[in-house]
């Protein structure tokens, strides 16, 4: 067998999760996230297709989305690198699941229960649990205002190392983090979903179309995030050169060299500019 694809990889995530074939493995992955009252039995996948030009595009989303059979909208999200903008990305993209719902002359009261779910491999919110979930409340009294928004982040990082295996949350992160681990294993022979997940992981692995595929789909996270680091040190060194400006009146060019980590010569390159 040939070494598993990472199942993190959005490309792979979808074609798991997002799979019409096996809706059951969706279901039981909300079901694990959502913990609703009542069970969610059914989803109707949407924008299932993938094509070459969203694979190429480093700018495209590859997201699970689904109706339930509660009405309730969902959005699934994996994201392997911190871009320092997901709670605000996250609300973004809950505002615009929730008021695609409505057509032209329709009633708010069609609005129905938005979910999102950002699965992130990395660390992020100030909390030490892994799994958190947000809704609109009272500042004071934490009042609930409405269930229609919730948010849920998934850092997996933070999964504790003896975690309860019998939470299906904890197994489905297992198995995200290490598909070919102990615990997924045992998870395989005694879950359903989390086996039939595995196949398809398989069975992905062993496609040399689908490895093309997940290749041409990580050579493009790989140019976003190459992009958006540029982006950042462009931004740092911008600021580095303005805070030497405004020594420039007060510190000698060997100071400021030494607190802004320029380099002499361009600190006086900075001078004759002044």
């Amino acid at each position: 067998m040939r070494q598993l694809l990472d199942p993190k990889m959005d490309f792979v995530f979808k074609r798991i999760f997002g799979n019409e074939k096996h809706p059951e493995i969706l279901i039981s992955f909300l079901n694990a996230v959502i913990k609703p009252k009542d069970r969610i039995k059914s989803v109707e996948l949407k924008e299932t297709d993938i094509n070459k030009d969203s694979l190429e595009d480093k700018f495209s989303r590859l997201d699970v989305k689904a109706i339930t059979n509660n009405g309730e909208h969902v959005n699934i999200e994996i994201q392997l690198k911190n871009e320092k903008n997901m709670i605000k990305r996250s609300l973004y993209y809950w505002g615009k699941l929730y008021t695609e719902q409505l057509g032209q002359g329709e009633d708010y009261s069609e609005l129905s229960r938005t979910i999102c779910i950002n699965l992130l491999n990395f660390k992020y919110l100030k909390t030490d649990n892994f799994h958190s979930s947000y809704r609109l409340k009272e500042k004071l009294t934490n009042e609930e205002l409405t269930d229609v928004q919730e948010i849920h982040f998934i850092e997996i990082p933070k999964l504790p190392k003896n975690a309860d295996i019998t939470d299906m949350l904890v197994a489905w992160m297992e198995f995200l983090k290490d598909p070919n681990s102990e615990e997924t294993l045992d998870l395989e022979m005694n879950v359903e979903e989390i086996q039939e997940a595995k196949k398809e992981l398989i069975r992905l692995s062993n496609d040399d179309k689908e490895r093309q595929l997940y290749e041409m789909r990580e050579k493009s996270n790989k140019d976003r995030v190459s992009a958006l680091n540029e982006a950042i040190e462009r931004g740092e060194k911008k600021k580095t050169i303005e805070i030497a400006k405004n020594l420039l009146d007060i510190l000698g060019d060997e100071m400021i060299a030494k607190k802004t980590g320029l380099s002499i010569e361009y600190i006086k390159k900075l001078r004759i500019e002044d």
